[in-house]
């Protein structure tokens, strides 16, 4: 099973916010299983996106010179994240420091809000990894690589004639 759930950024202003989407398509494994005739989104996951888009944003502000992990998450679900549904997470910078950051979080599905965290992301040194990461990096590599760089490109002023 992939681990990005994100499939683009909707917006994206440096140090600020972050917006991004995540189309939940009935062919992904685990609305198979979770739950047979009821295809919900596995909270979890809802809570990775919201994650993932929180940490690209803590990042990208501190251009991707630190490591970024997950610290701690407090969390309320509204509602279900039903396949079908688009989820918009929106994640908003609250604090940033030199061991850390907070995210503000929410995830809606049209003017639905499914589920709204506070994130506590944590900056850690290679020293500090589990022994077996391929580089320090390891947050900003792969498949996040595509996005950082769509992130980007949202982020810049459209040109106009």
């Amino acid at each position: 099973m992939r681990w990005t759930w994100i499939d683009r950024f909707a917006s994206f202003e440096s140090g600020k916010t972050a917006t991004a989407v995540k189309n939940l398509s009935l062919a992904e494994d685990h609305f198979a299983d979770h739950f047979p005739g009821f295809p919900v989104m596995p909270a979890p996951l809802v809570l990775e996106g919201l994650a993932q888009t929180g940490g690209i944003l803590v990042g990208e502000a501190n251009r991707f010179e630190k490591n970024v992990v997950l610290a701690k998450m407090n969390a309320k679900f509204h509602r279900d994240a039903m396949a079908g549904e688009q989820l918009t997470y929106t994640t908003t910078l609250v604090a940033l420091n030199e061991t850390g950051a907070q995210v503000s979080a929410t995830a809606h599905s049209g003017g639905e809000l499914v589920a709204e965290a506070d994130i506590m992301f944590a900056h850690v040194t290679a020293a500090q990894l589990p022994p077996g990461l391929p580089d320090a990096k390891f947050v900003f590599r792969g498949e996040l690589t595509h996005l950082l760089r769509a992130a980007e490109a949202v982020s810049k002023p459209k040109a106009t004639n």
